[in-house]
């Protein structure tokens, strides 16, 4: 079974958001643990929470992702966007005990001129600070496009931010589309390539969910412009492929594509589903 569903706003609850799911024939969803430009997180709901369990358990929903706000910046040169970081990670980590979700993805973060080794290295030490041997949520490090200073767009960088971390086993992927064909893997060409080369640098095994993106903008760009399915440079063949794809098709995947309207996300549901099935 597909499990595929859009990012959706918790403004309105957790309930609500897997109503909303269900009208677009999402079997999961992805949302920000607070506001993606940072603050504090709302107090958690728990009727409400019960409510999305309902949900879940009577629609046979896969996993649902939570990611961390974009101001979330471990590799930082400034001490206190750092210690942000490292509170809002914790915090997320701890909430997530609570709500039903134990997949939890950010963006490593931009070493800010720093360079990437010491990008890693900071990036490391928050990790080991924060992660904890009883946590059940899995942390997953989005693999970037490689604008700026962004560590994380070579596979290699991914892999030692997992060699760095004690608690290794916590520790996963989620490959975004737009991104690594930005960063330079070519998913459209050879996407079986990619994913022997993502294997025998960080393994398959650590590949958790996936985001499908377009892209707006061409191979190599190093840029994060994500585009709906089938109208940028990436093409629609290429998710059908990933969809279908036996390393693939049972991971959880996630679209952030740019809709016009919410309900639009039902055409790209619903023809990955329909592909994943042919």
């Amino acid at each position: 079974m597909l499990v595929l569903g859009p990012h959706i706003s918790i403004a309105k609850g957790f309930k609500a958001a897997g109503c909303e799911a269900l009208k677009v024939n999402a079997n999961t969803f992805q949302f920000f643990t607070r506001n993606p430009r940072g603050g504090n997180a709302k107090a958690l709901d728990f009727e409400d929470i019960a409510g999305l369990r309902e949900i879940m358990a009577e629609n046979n929903f896969g996993p649902l992702l939570a990611h961390a706000p974009y101001t979330l910046n471990m590799a930082s040169n400034k001490a206190e966007t750092r210690d942000f970081a490292k509170r809002a990670f914790k915090e997320d980590l701890e909430r997530l005990k609570v709500i039903p979700c134990h997949l939890y993805n950010f963006h490593p973060g931009s070493h800010v001129g720093q360079g990437s080794d010491k990008g890693i290295d900071l990036i490391v030490e928050i990790l080991n600070e924060c992660i904890a041997e009883d946590q059940k949520t899995i942390v997953l490090l989005e693999a970037m496009a490689g604008k700026g200073s962004e560590v994380g767009f070579d596979f290699a960088e991914l892999r030692a931010i997992i060699d760095g971390v004690e608690l290794s086993d916590k520790l996963g992927v989620c490959m975004d589309t737009c991104h690594v064909y930005s960063a330079g893997y070519d998913i459209k060409a050879d996407l079986d390539g990619v994913l022997e080369t993502f294997d025998s640098i960080v393994g398959l095994d650590r590949l958790k969910a996936l985001h499908l993106n377009d892209s707006m903008t061409p191979f190599g760009s190093h840029k994060d412009r994500h585009e709906k399915l089938g109208f940028g440079s990436i093409g629609i063949d290429t998710f059908v492929n990933i969809v279908r794809h036996p390393a693939l098709r049972d991971k959880p995947m996630f679209l952030e594509t740019p809709q016009e309207k919410f309900l639009d996300y039902k055409k790209e549901i619903d023809l990955l589903k329909e592909a994943a099935q042919s």
